[in-house]
């Protein structure tokens, strides 16, 4: 059976030195920055995808111990491991075990790119036939990485063209303080907005004095030159 370790020393072939370097930078890990303190082997996202599928053999034991490393690839590379499982799981006993061992992790998913790789795959995707007010909970949630959880997760709803909770949780999260939830919320108008324009501009008519000015560039990234020039004179 394939271990954690085996995995590991794979990951430091991998291993890049000057990568690792430039990802701490981008992604904020010095002090005060919101991943203060995260390490990195400097090993680029295809690579991990191709590693996942050589080692979608690790078990739920194994697979918590890629999780819970200290080094950011790793715990991607195992949350990878766990969106495949999901995706190629039949069962709804299959399922929810992958979906609960997610939520077990909240704790280890604590960087945008983590999310947003993820979420989506597993917690949108669960959700998507089950009842999402925990998602309402997570949005109200003090830990900046839940509250990416409940919008971003609403992706795989968009996908599907449900847009109502997308609306509901951007709304809900419009006074949050952080650039990383302004930014979420954006991104996740834009892709409403790809699948109905019109509703995407009657929801920023509504808010625009709440929204922040990050949330409103992104969302309207898809409009026309002219459209854009009048939402950001509103």
């Amino acid at each position: 059976m394939l271990t954690k370790a085996q995995v590991s020393k794979q990951l430091k072939i991998l291993a890049n030195a000057e990568f690792a370097i430039g990802y701490q930078r981008f992604f904020k890990t010095g002090k005060g920055e919101y991943a203060q303190g995260d390490k990195f082997l400097g090993i680029r996202v295809p690579e991990l995808r191709k590693l996942a599928k050589k080692a979608d053999g690790l078990d739920f034991t194994e697979l918590s111990k890629l999780i819970s490393s200290k080094w950011h690839e790793e715990r991607m590379l195992g949350l990878i491991i766990l969106v495949n499982k999901y995706k190629k799981s039949k069962t709804e006993a299959e399922h929810e075990h992958i979906y609960q061992h997610y939520l077990k992790h909240f704790e280890y998913i604590n960087n945008w790119d983590l999310v947003d790789v993820t979420c989506p795959h597993i917690v949108g995707a669960h959700l998507f036939t089950r009842d999402r007010k925990i998602l309402y909970r997570w949005a109200k949630s003090d830990n900046l990485w839940v509250k990416r959880i409940a919008i971003i997760s609403t992706m795989y709803f968009i996908k599907q063209g449900e847009l109502d909770d997308s609306y509901k949780l951007s709304q809900l999260l419009l006074k949050d303080e952080h650039d990383l939830m302004h930014k979420a919320i954006g991104w996740t108008l834009r892709e409403c907005g790809k699948r109905d324009e019109n509703r995407l501009k009657v929801f920023l008519k509504e808010h625009i004095r709440e929204l922040p000015r990050t949330s409103l560039r992104y969302a309207i990234e898809k409009f026309s030159e002219k459209t854009r020039k009048q939402f950001l004179s509103l």
